[in-house]
């Protein structure tokens, strides 16, 4: 199918081949997706893709422009406005991989519960989850139909990035939704969805079920629309005990995992597991059956790859204060020193250990990009 990583093309040709990877074809052999989707798959490359989360819009001037114009519902919105934002960071960097822009949160809304942005910051659903008969409303059944705005960006994006570029689908885990979705909203502390889990747990099995079939179907979709890969955000599955993690997140991700992987219109785009502060929890999160772990900035990328199965990728996972803090060459450093940490093991994507932030100097982005690039 088009989007299996033998599809090969001409690449940059500052793009020099790396030493840890001495059976890839030569650079000028790879494109960018092509190089990505072979690391997800833990085969040889001629070097590290490299990509960050969160690149579109944030530190870019191009998307505080767009940003005066235009809310951030509507940039989510309107596809040829997210089209845009998604293309930004890769025009400027050179990025190996696209992210869609969107929000994880668009899986409340298409089940019933919408969202918007507080004037002093975070974002607020129109009501927190409050009884069991607020959870029956949910509705996972239009999610599709409702976010069509999702795949219409996603086509356009398949369009313009053609072969040359990889794209990125993503959701929020079920376990990272309902921490928003009972506490209606951005909080300081997250408490609700950890008291449901504990006690009532039909009640919370019941809105992790409606979760999951809606992160499935919503994932589903973006795969037909054209995404080479799809992240699952588990933003908050460090909010749980350890002992808690298998139960509460762990088996839903495995499940939304596996659906794609065997479902009917299973296509084997690898997914992308990104459980932030979770790294105690290692048999369940390879246990989901992702083809990538992410590990965040707070956890020694050395560590996880000796814990880590060889045919499971690592991505990650500069700690993101790298770019908005020192210099060009201090995040060359950093990033060589990364690298180094996965040298001789196949199946390592560039990235950082969370999401990039809004200060981030665009020179630290550059420096680090043009090492990944280099490395040998």
């Amino acid at each position: 199918m088009a989007r299996e990583a033998a599809a090969h093309g001409p690449t940059d040709s500052s793009d020099r081949p790396v030493s840890h990877a001495p059976d890839a074809a030569p650079s000028a052999a790879w494109t960018s997706r092509a190089r990505f989707l072979a690391a997800c798959r833990c085969q040889p490359v001629d070097r590290t893709p490299i990509w960050f989360m969160r690149q579109a819009g944030r530190a870019l001037p191009e998307y505080r422009a767009l940003r005066e114009r235009y809310s951030f519902l509507e940039l989510v919105q309107t596809p040829e406005l997210a089209v845009e934002v998604t293309l930004q960071p890769v025009r400027r960097f050179g990025f190996d991989a696209a992210i869609l822009f969107s929000d994880i949160l668009v899986i409340p809304e298409a089940m019933g519960q919408r969202y918007q942005f507080r004037d002093g910051g975070g974002v607020a659903l129109d009501f927190a989850l409050q009884t069991r008969a607020d959870i029956e409303r949910l509705s996972a059944e239009a999610v599709c139909e409702r976010l069509d705005y999702v795949a219409r960006a996603l086509r356009l994006l398949r369009t313009e990035l053609a072969e040359r570029t990889a794209l990125i689908g993503f959701s929020g885990s079920p376990w990272t939704l309902a921490t928003f979705m009972l506490e209606g909203g951005s909080a300081a502390r997250y408490t609700r969805a950890l008291a449901l889990f504990r006690e009532d747990r039909t009640a919370f099995d019941v809105l992790m079920e409606k979760l999951t079939t809606a992160v499935t179907a919503y994932l589903r979709m973006q795969m037909a629309a054209g995404a080479d890969a799809l992240q699952l955000f588990d933003s908050h599955g460090g909010l749980l005990d350890p002992a808690d993690f298998p139960e509460a997140s762990g088996r839903w991700m495995r499940d939304i995992v596996q659906a794609l992987q065997t479902g009917p219109d299973a296509a084997r785009v690898p997914v992308i597991v990104f459980s932030l502060g979770t790294h105690g929890n290692w048999e369940d999160l390879v246990g989901t059956g992702a083809e990538v772990l992410g590990i965040d900035w707070r956890f020694p990328l050395s560590e996880a790859r000796r814990l880590v199965p060889g045919r499971v990728a690592l991505q990650g996972n500069l700690a993101p204060a790298v770019l908005r803090e020192g210099t060009p060459e201090s995040a060359a450093a950093a990033a060589r020193a990364v690298l180094e940490a996965m040298r001789g093991r196949a199946g390592h994507i560039f990235n950082l250990g969370h999401g990039l932030t809004p200060d981030a100097r665009l020179e630290n982005i550059a420096s680090v990009v043009e090492t990944v690039k280099h490395y040998r």
